[in-house]
């Protein structure tokens, strides 16, 4: 092959970079993995507000549901002991009863809760 020859090949062999935008991917993520996830907290977030009283509920996070598993986040030691005081006194009977989907546990998970301040800039309380 002469030099014409093989740069024919090479032009034809190249790949063409072609620009996407940063938009397209972020839709599908949107759409399929935290859609659902909202979705189903969502319907549980109600349930959690009505029945958890909201000086406790605002020490809480929640997290996700996975296989029937919740997971909780709460700010402090004392708020966790008084949380898994009232779950275990019959709150949890309560809120399998109004929720639809699968609830098999409660998870209640040290941590902390972000805020935002006035500028809009996440601000982690301990």
């Amino acid at each position: 092959m002469d030099d014409a020859q093989l740069q024919t090949v090479f032009q034809q062999r190249k790949w063409a970079w072609q620009p996407s935008l940063l938009s397209e991917p972020l839709a599908t993520l949107m759409k399929h993995n935290l859609g659902r996830k909202v979705r189903q907290l969502s319907a549980i977030a109600e349930i959690w507000d009505r029945v958890i009283p909201s000086e406790l509920a605002s020490h809480t996070a929640l997290e996700g549901i996975t296989r029937g598993v919740l997971r909780v986040t709460v700010d402090s030691a004392p708020h966790r002991f008084q949380l898994k005081t009232l779950l275990d006194g019959g709150l949890t009977r309560v809120i399998r009863e109004q929720y639809s989907g699968p609830l098999n546990k409660i998870n209640l998970v040290p941590g902390q809760l972000c805020t935002v301040d006035e500028v809009g800039a996440a601000r982690y309380e301990v």
